[in-house]
């Protein structure tokens, strides 16, 4: 299929990704317009279809998610092209390389700490993460700058949003925005539930000289044989 709209600084782009998975998705979406989860799963074999399509968009190449009608009847997601001239991405290894000048804005505003654990870290082993993720926002060629669609994230923090996203029913079926922006893992200073799970939660860090006071937490916890978390709780809950 020809892609008229499509620069050739573009296409020659998604020639010169050669790792398999994502190659198979650009080729796809080349010959065909854009390609489902569904074709992900039952004719590539790849089962979490979402990945595919970040290992895309790590090479470079902006992807637009949006709404099909799938085999049996029912909406499943789709990936087509992005604003071939719009994205904010670069080729990296590993995890998305976004612009220095965007990170270096959210240290401005926010420190060199993590959003979600508070922690500061050196800006080098912070992530630049999407308050609401691609798979549930898509591409939006307006917002693709703005530092405030961004949050900061050490990398056990960044792993622990990703499971919990992907296990939250919003992000495997209903794909609504709106239940993102309400949530911890977008909004952790502002939140109504997480993952659509009525729950609240704070991390507590012990550092430097406060060490000694978790280990007498610790040492006194094992002496009643309970775990820290809910032995906090109780105490948190005496002294209200």
């Amino acid at each position: 299929m020809n892609f008229p709209d499509l620069p050739p600084e573009f296409i020659a782009r998604c020639q010169a990704v050669t790792a398999k998975r994502p190659r198979t998705v650009i080729d796809h979406i080349l010959k065909h317009g854009y390609i489902t989860t569904e074709e992900l799963k039952t004719q590539y074999g790849y089962n979490h279809p979402p990945r595919a399509a970040r290992d895309v968009r790590e090479q470079g190449i902006p992807l637009e998610t949006f709404r099909v009608v799938g085999s049996d009847g029912r909406k499943i997601g789709a990936y087509r092209f992005g604003d071939a001239g719009a994205s904010s991405f670069v080729k990296g290894a590993g995890r998305t390389s976004f612009s220095k000048t965007l990170k270096a804005e959210l240290i401005a505003q926010h420190g060199s700490r993590c959003a979600i654990y508070l922690e500061a870290f050196a800006p080098q082993d912070l992530q630049i993460d999407h308050r609401i993720l691609f798979e549930i926002a898509g591409d939006d060629a307006r917002a693709v700058h703005d530092p405030k669609n961004y949050m900061l994230l050490c990398g056990s923090a960044n792993r622990a949003k990703s499971w919990s996203c992907e296990h939250c029913l919003n992000w495997q079926e209903l794909k609504d925005v709106t239940v993102c922006r309400t949530c911890y893992w977008a909004y952790p200073e502002s939140y109504e539930h997480i993952a659509m799970r009525q729950i609240r939660r704070v991390d507590i860090i012990w550092a430097e000289e406060e060490l000694s006071e978790y280990e007498r937490l610790r040492q006194r916890t094992r002496e009643l044989q309970r775990e820290i978390p809910d032995y906090v709780k109780e105490l948190i809950a005496k002294h209200l």
